[in-house]
């Protein structure tokens, strides 16, 4: 029974924690890519750019460079990670686990819409909705690190209302407010064919907010300034174990988690008749995700309600993203797009996990923006991320898993942009 209780409690923990924090298509837990318009440049210069509705996610106070009237945006984001596992040691028995678990990443589709308008002259409004953090991993069952992750399937959704202010010629103030909720349906192995395989399914609803600040400096330079709040969240949910003696151990846990704030200050110059050319910088402070602590709100056979299941370290850092990126005008319907970025991991070779095993990551992007007639705008965006390799070294109740991880994404993305 105490045996039992030990792999419990170490499954809870890593579906509670590590689970929530899948691999996505930005460092750490985040999903980088947003605007479609935005992709074929690696997301550079965000944030002065203005090109389309988008631009009420990436700095509200940009919404005053867009022409007069209504326009909106709608995107689809085609991402294909990969995730292969190669063994350099493990001592997890055979019994618990063997093999590389296949390839854990998984198509994933991600949505995006944006609309703003003006109010009068000065004001504008403008509301996205959108992802921020998700994506799933997929690990074949029976796999060496089972014990830690076969399923990991986190969504969320961004509400955010916004304005801006037009405060002269050349500036603009803006801010707005997020309402985000997340799900995440996770699994993985006991250890015990007694027990089974352990679900989890956790979620809750947090609150945040963003500001911008937007200036024309030149007739042919922009430059912005965006804060993204943290959010934090008390998340609720049940653990359900599949096998025949595992309903005494059913419960219900909680564990707070916060997502970091970000800062971005962007740069957008037009150079002669058809260049552009973008860069920006972007903060994310990912050591706000130090340590996790998972509470069980319910009494079962694994412990009393109210006591620590465990306490689980990150100990990630502060990261900082660095992108580049330039425009063509081949003719008055059709713009290339260029971009390159550099997109730090938060992780560390001690503490990642198989859930996240995530790495620096290097952009590669291009793109076309073709315009239809004088109210439409298509963009198509292609990014390759080049991932460094991640090395995990985890002990479990089985074991020690270890290895490296073998990773790479690519993103599609599609958008197509109205004005009324």
């Amino acid at each position: 029974m105490v045996n039992l209780k030990l792999r419990l409690s170490a499954v809870a923990v890593a579906l509670a924690v590590s689970g929530m924090a899948s691999t996505a298509m930005a460092g750490g837990f985040g999903i980088g890519t947003q605007s479609g318009s935005g992709t074929g440049n690696a997301f550079a210069g965000g944030a002065a750019v203005a090109d389309d509705a988008s631009v009420a996610w990436s700095n509200p106070a940009a919404m005053t460079a867009l022409p007069m009237g209504k326009q909106v945006a709608v995107a689809g984001h085609f991402l294909l990670p990969s995730f292969k596992f190669t063994n350099t040691g493990s001592t997890i028995p055979g019994i618990l686990g063997s093999g590389n678990g296949g390839d854990g990443g998984d198509l994933a589709v991600v949505p995006n819409m944006f609309y703003t308008m003006d109010i009068n002259p000065r004001l504008r409004f403008g509301f996205a909705v959108n992802v921020p953090f998700g994506l799933a991993t997929n690990w074949t069952p029976g796999w060496q690190g089972q014990l830690t992750a076969i399923e990991s399937e986190i969504k969320t959704i961004n509400l955010n209302p916004s304005f801006a202010y037009k405060v002269s010629d050349k500036v603009s103030v803006g801010g707005g407010i997020s309402v985000q909720k997340i799900d995440a349906k996770l699994s993985a192995f006991t250890g015990s064919a007694a027990l089974g395989n352990l679900g989890l399914t956790a979620d809750d609803v947090g609150f945040g907010f963003n500001l911008g600040y937007f200036v024309q400096a030149t007739p042919s330079t922009r430059m912005g300034l965006t804060y993204r709040s943290e959010i934090s969240y008390d998340l609720e949910g049940s653990a359900i174990l599949t096998g025949p003696s595992g309903a005494p151990f059913n419960g219900s846990v909680r564990a707070d988690l916060k997502v970091p704030d970000s800062t971005s200050l962007s740069v957008f110059s037009t150079m002669g008749a058809k260049w552009e050319v973008m860069a920006d910088l972007t903060y994310t402070g990912w050591s706000s995700v130090k340590r996790l602590n998972v509470i069980r709100t319910t009494a079962s056979a694994g412990g009393a309600a109210g006591s620590t299941l465990t306490t689980l370290q990150f100990n990630w850092k502060d990261t900082l993203r660095v992108g580049v990126g330039a425009n063509y005008k081949l003719n008055s319907q059709t713009k290339l797009r260029f971009g390159l970025a550099f997109d730090p991991t938060p992780t560390n070779d001690v503490d990642r996990t198989p859930r996240l095993p995530d790495q620096d990551r290097t952009w590669v992007a291009f793109g076309v923006q073709y315009k239809p007639n004088k109210d439409g705008v298509l963009d198509i965006g292609y990014a390759h991320e080049f991932v460094k390799d991640a090395r995990v070294n985890n002990l479990t109740v089985g074991g020690r898993l270890i290895g490296s991880f073998n990773s790479k994404a690519d993103i599609l993305s599609v958008q197509y942009s109205h004005k009324f």
